[in-house]
């Protein structure tokens, strides 16, 4: 049996730089780890690449030979993997390979995932030759400061879920840069959760105004988070590659999707205590530290009568109960756990 991560999201979202620190990380636990390149447009790759989708398809030569743009050629190249596939299995059976942990660092374009179908047939394939898989979804930390790009991002997501059938961990990337582009309107938990994304539509009424464009796309944008609310599916964990701590909570998630942690392995216990103890741990504890340390201290005034965040200790005001229950006189309510997503904790 063999244990990996697919790695997938949209361009620029850290997919190539989680990888290698990814791969770092595992060599440091002492793991076997075997990175694979199937992104053919992938050219500067900062990691030791185990097996390279271009010694299959070159995306040039695809795109000379078929007469097709950047896009179109990375899909034919994706159907190209897809139909010789036992191409990619031949290699990671090797011996080279043998008892590695896998990582597939995945093309960026959004529509591999969402509703084309040659990446889930690879996966499909990977599955049927025992290999054990959880999808890892990042995206751009910094979208949560724009309630449109976040309502886009649940969507993609969910979609993304859907297609692909599989496990899946989403991960806020970047989080050390979150509120480059602006302070959050809600505390942390609201984004990585999903709390209630209905309350992120006034929001986008005041920054899109009253134009005719906004009024259009008003009942489509409450249509989205009432799907994205109802599937119940997409929550997210919160990772900053550079940090030791942070990639370690998301392993932890990675680890319980995929069955890594229940294994016959030689740190199987060392993560099962971790994964055991992770139910015990509050909101505050799950992501207090991160704001802390990466998000502004400035109180947000409450203008709209949304509930937003008063200061770093009304933080838990999008969660009444993100507070132990000897602080808030109650349990806290749990996490909505889809299918197939993870948060860190």
């Amino acid at each position: 049996m063999v244990f990996g991560q697919v790695v997938i999201g949209p361009p620029g979202s850290g997919k190539t730089t989680y990888c290698n620190g990814m791969a770092q990380f595992l060599r440091g636990l002492g793991r076997k780890v075997a990175v694979v390149n199937l992104d053919p447009a992938n050219d500067g790759l900062p990691y030791e690449c185990a097996c390279d989708v271009r010694e299959l398809i070159s995306l040039d030569g695809a795109a000379a030979e078929c007469a097709l743009g950047p896009n179109g050629a990375l899909v034919y190249c994706a159907e190209y993997l897809e139909a010789n596939v036992d191409w990619l299995l031949e290699h990671l059976a090797s011996p080279a390979m043998r008892d590695c942990y896998i990582l597939l660092d995945m093309p960026g374009q959004v529509e591999l995932y969402t509703h084309h179908g040659a990446v889930r047939g690879v996966v499909q394939a990977l599955a049927k030759a025992n290999h054990r898989l959880t999808a890892v979804h990042l995206v751009d930390a910094h979208h949560c400061a724009d309630p449109a790009k976040f309502i886009s991002v649940l969507l993609v997501t969910l979609s993304t879920m859907v297609q692909l059938e599989m496990p899946q961990v989403n991960l806020l990337s970047k989080v050390d840069l979150v509120e480059t582009y602006g302070e959050l309107a809600f505390g942390l938990d609201f984004y990585t959760d999903v709390l209630d994304p209905s309350r992120l539509l006034p929001l986008l009424q005041r920054h899109e105004g009253s134009s005719a464009f906004a009024r259009r796309h008003r009942k489509l944008n409450e249509a989205i988070v009432e799907l994205v609310d109802d599937f119940g599916l997409v929550t997210f964990g919160t990772l900053n590659i550079g940090d030791k701590e942070s990639v370690a909570r998301a392993l932890q998630s990675i680890d319980k999707a995929n069955g890594y942690c229940f294994g016959d392995v030689s740190d199987a216990n060392i993560f099962s205590t971790v994964a055991a103890r992770e139910q015990l741990e509050w909101d505050a504890e799950r992501l207090g530290s991160v704001e802390e340390r990466y998000m502004s201290e400035r109180d947000l005034h409450d203008e709209l009568g949304l509930g937003m965040r008063a200061g770093g200790a009304a933080r838990g005001a999008t969660a009444t109960a993100s507070r132990p229950p000897d602080e808030a006189g109650q349990s806290p309510a749990p996490a909505r756990a889809g299918a197939g997503s993870g948060t860190l904790s």
